[in-house]
């Protein structure tokens, strides 16, 4: 069993944001879903013991495990620090930067979700590494932390055994993102259902669009990338979605930027990669038949760019991943057949 372990830190009672991602961790990492995978994690919440005041919109939380406990943790989440960390330059609590050491020491996965970057950055486990915060925070953390590559656009960063990510929603896109490294897509995305969230926005989209709302709801991107999707084994171009949104080319390409940061044949890519991971996890298809059923096209085409975005080779991938008794599919239909 994975052993998450998050890291409480209490100033003066947990105000309502810092709660926000802290049950963000708790919530994709505590709660079991046995139908998926079983087990799953072993959530352990650790603190330095303190009461915190509780006062305003504060909480205060007993943990019942001590900052001690995060060096034998398989990864070990930051969500937060106190706001005075931050907004004050107050150094981070002592007891937790070296805990963080040890943990790192030992071994651990390190991560931090929002202003928790501050504390990895103090224990000096983002020197000369990308990272990111909540985009309002990145300036300080730049200043105070030179040594880190401070990203300010992303929504979260993945360094290996390091990652980071932006605040708010983009807390759980970085938990998703870890769920799908250790169990696999379709764990991932079934997930991702249950919390009615996107199944994968990737690290690299913008964290936010400087933009004005739209005045109404019509807006047809989202029927256009359900075409998509359901269609991406077909050799796919900008001119064919821009037509099924009916507008131009260039009106298209700058719409999906907006919304989604990336452009569109770079997200025709990462829905391709997860159908290839979900074609490898659920089927007997061979290589040359996933990157076919994916639109990646050919085995070596497939490895290429399943290898430098996922990290292993399609065939590593799917001895890591493979659900027993997966279906074999008609490469022709893409039907299941026992």
């Amino acid at each position: 069993m994975h052993t998450v372990a998050v890291a409480v830190v209490e100033d003066a009672g947990i105000s309502l944001w810092e709660l926000y991602e802290l049950s963000i961790a708790c919530t994709v990492f505590g709660i079991p879903h046995p139908d998926l995978t079983d087990p799953w994690y072993d959530l352990r919440l650790c603190g330095s013991g303190g009461k915190g005041a509780g006062s305003g919109t504060g909480f205060s939380l007993a943990t019942p495990h001590g900052l001690d406990a995060l060096a034998g943790a398989d990864t070990v989440i930051v969500p937060t620090v106190p706001d005075p960390c931050v907004e004050d330059g107050q150094d981070v609590p002592a007891d937790l930067v070296e805990a963080l050491r040890a943990a790192a020491d030992s071994g651990a996965r390190m991560v931090s979700l929002c202003t928790g970057a501050f504390a990895l950055a103090a224990a000096g486990l983002l020197d000369g590494r990308r990272a990111t915060a909540h985009w309002q925070h990145t300036a300080a953390l730049a200043e105070r932390y030179p040594k880190v590559i401070v990203d300010d656009s992303v929504l979260y960063t993945d360094d290996g055994n390091v990652l980071t990510s932006a605040g708010a929603s983009a807390a759980l896109d970085l938990c998703l993102h870890l769920v799908r490294r250790d169990l696999g897509a379709h764990v991932a995305n079934q997930l991702a259902r249950r919390l009615v969230v996107p199944t994968h926005r990737t690290g690299g989209q913008a964290q936010f669009i400087d933009a004005p709302m739209p005045p109404t709801d019509d807006d047809n991107l989202g029927p256009v990338l359900q075409w998509a999707t359901a269609r991406l084994h077909e050799p796919l171009t900008v001119d064919d979605l821009a037509r099924e949104a009916r507008m131009s080319p260039r009106t298209f390409y700058r719409r999906l930027h907006e919304a989604t940061g990336t452009t569109p044949l770079q997200w025709l890519l990462n829905q391709r990669l997860a159908r290839a991971q979900s074609l490898l996890e659920s089927t007997g298809l061979t290589v040359d038949q996933v990157g076919e059923q994916s639109g990646l096209g050919t085995s070596a085409n497939l490895r290429h760019h399943f290898t430098r975005v996922v990290g292993v080779s399609p065939t590593d991938y799917r001895r890591a991943f493979r659900t027993p008794g997966a279906l074999a599919v008609s490469p022709s239909r893409g039907h299941a057949r026992p």
